[in-house]
């Protein structure tokens, strides 16, 4: 985006066009944009990762000393990442997906600029270089930054820049996988709250842009290749089974990170955690080379349908099981990347996993490449607790709408089983622990439209703390409200009075001089500031039971009162709205 003076230059005769129309019509069009810009850097991603990959790949293949190479690569990925995040963007980009959500909830779907290009960069570098981590949450937190400022700069209401970050987020995913439809659904599902239906049109815009601009520079084949058998209605125990068998693999995935990343969060100083990190994972891709970068490519004979024995079986069990370990030292060491990737990864293992344990006990085969896919999906269903996305995002990934029975089975019985156990995501457990997750609550998603800013009364007459109550009186004649903000020389905010404290006095004129506003002031029970959440300020008013609270700055300076009858009128009004779009 331009900035300085340019910047005023070339948005400041576009705000002035689109404000000739409504903003319906304008996010449509910027959904396209969006979208294309969506496209193009999934198009970049790609190529960047891939070339990385095929020109190091080439490098350590040369035999010799050369191939212990790769214990030292992912290290030099997340160190280049390292330098990079704290000496040039000077912020945290990691978790992107978490990281949207939080835009969302609290910052008023507001992503900073450089988060259009820093997380491409440093993810580029990460996972071309062997970091085992997913590029698809930074290209999700590059596309919601695309949209955000873009709506942002073009002067869109909240509402619309947070559609528009919506947008971003689902052209992001449609552009990686080419999968229009499963971008839509991650939108919804996972980031969003209850959007109207009039929002789902420039969603489906942005991500059919994205996935056409995919297709015109890589070609139309899907991602995942496979040679997928007839669905047979005598396998539906066996993929109940896997159901269950991806739950718990997804509560074994998300509790495991978490562990890991709160034991890797004591190492304070960022080089030694990077040089843990480092050797760690270097030892792990060396002894074992499918958590070496994302590791699609090691899924390619498991989703030809390569039987296994009992070697194989073991190898790949260690490989389901320490993948997390190489994905969580990825990003704690400095790398950027995603658990979106590792999550389709593990599934698929699951999924050949137990197809070959049933091969092996029971008479008669079951399908292994169906297993490998249907296994994504129950892992994402389970992790991610969203079983829509999963269904569709791995029938158009593959081409297999042939499994839409199965891959419903799994991702309804994983996403159940790791329901019992765990009420979040991994992308929404962190940010419910500290009470900031709003838009998975259909009441508390309206609440996140509304912004205390915009609901504060400012026609509140004013009172010294050391006035006389002459002096209050005379503010009461010329006001038209009963409650009475007290302030001192600085405009701090000191308590309040309302006009049924004075009542009894206000008319015996002997007390005029005798008495001061500091007599009567109460204190109030609690303060809103600015920057609250509307949820914050709701739990502030059950706490207290008040009905008006003052609203101030950090500093305590005055700036007016919010009551919870603005509120709820606000909220009804704001319903209402969302129920007829």
């Amino acid at each position: 985006m331009p900035h300085g003076r340019g910047a005023k230059m070339v948005w400041s005769p576009l705000r002035k066009l689109v404000s000739r129309f409504p903003e319906r019509n304008i996010l449509l069009v910027l959904s396209l944009v969006v979208g294309i810009c969506c496209g193009l850097s999934a198009v970049g991603l790609k190529l960047a990762i891939g070339g990385l990959h095929h020109l190091f790949s080439g490098i350590t293949a040369g035999g010799g000393w050369l191939r212990y190479l790769v214990i030292a690569l992912p290290g030099v990925g997340m160190l280049l990442s390292l330098l990079i995040v704290r000496y040039v963007i000077k912020d945290d980009i990691g978790h992107g997906v978490t990281k949207v959500l939080v835009a969302v909830s609290k910052n008023d779907s507001r992503i900073k600029k450089h988060n259009m290009w820093s997380s491409l960069v440093t993810s580029a570098l990460t996972i071309g270089l062997g970091g085992s981590v997913g590029a698809e949450a930074p290209i999700v937190y590059t596309g919601a930054a695309f949209g955000s400022n873009l709506a942002r700069y073009m002067g869109l209401s909240y509402r619309n820049m947070t559609v528009l970050l919506g947008c971003g987020a689902a052209g992001a995913v449609a552009g990686i996988f080419n999968a229009p439809l499963a971008g839509v659904l991650f939108t919804l599902e996972i980031l969003l709250f209850n959007i109207s239906m009039s929002s789902i049109l420039p969603l489906l815009v942005s991500t059919v842009s994205a996935t056409v601009v995919s297709y015109l520079c890589l070609g139309q084949a899907t991602q995942f290749t496979c040679n997928l058998a007839p669905f047979a209605m005598r396998n539906i125990p066996f993929y109940l089974i896997l159901g269950v068998f991806c739950g718990l693999c997804s509560l074994y995935f998300m509790r495991m990170t978490l562990f890991l990343e709160d034991v890797l969060g004591r190492l304070k100083n960022p080089w030694i955690k990077w040089a843990v990190c480092s050797v760690l994972l270097g030892g792990m891709v060396f002894l074992l080379p499918p958590l070496y970068g994302e590791g699609y490519s090691s899924l390619a004979p498991l989703l030809n349908g390569e039987e296994a024995g009992l070697r194989l079986i073991g190898f790949f069990a260690l490989v389901l099981l320490l993948k997390v370990f190489s994905m969580t030292f990825t990003n704690a060491g400095g790398g950027v990347g995603g658990t979106f990737g590792p999550t389709l990864f593990v599934g698929a293992i699951a999924g050949y996993l137990m197809a070959s344990v049933i091969n092996l006990i029971v008479p008669g085969n079951v399908p292994v490449a169906n297993f490998v896919l249907v296994g994504m999906a129950g892992l994402m269903a389970g992790v991610m607790q969203a079983p829509m996305t999963a269904i569709f995002l791995i029938a158009e990934i593959s081409g297999g709408y042939q499994l839409f029975l199965p891959l419903i089975i799994t991702a309804g019985i994983s996403y159940g089983v790791m329901r019992i156990f765990e009420k979040y995501s991994i992308y929404t457990k962190r940010i419910a622990q500290t009470g900031q997750l709003l838009t998975h609550d259909s009441d508390q998603a309206v609440l996140t439209l509304l912004k205390t800013a915009d609901l504060v009364e400012t026609d509140f007459t004013p009172i010294r703390i050391d006035a006389t109550l002459g002096e209050l009186v005379e503010a009461v004649a010329g006001s038209d409200r009963n409650i009475f903000p007290v302030l001192d020389g600085k405009k701090r905010f000191q308590g309040y009075i309302t006009l049924s404290d004075i009542r009894r006095d206000m008319f015996r004129t002997d007390l005029y001089e005798k008495n001061h506003v500091f007599n009567y002031m109460l204190s109030a029970p609690d303060y809103v500031y600015p920057d609250d959440g509307m949820d914050a300020v709701m739990q502030k008013f059950e706490r207290t039971g008040a009905w008006n609270l003052p609203v101030v700055t950090a500093e305590r300076t005055y700036l007016g009162f919010v009551s919870k009858s603005r509120i709820f009128n606000a909220y009804r009004t704001e319903l209402r709205n969302v129920s007829q779009e």
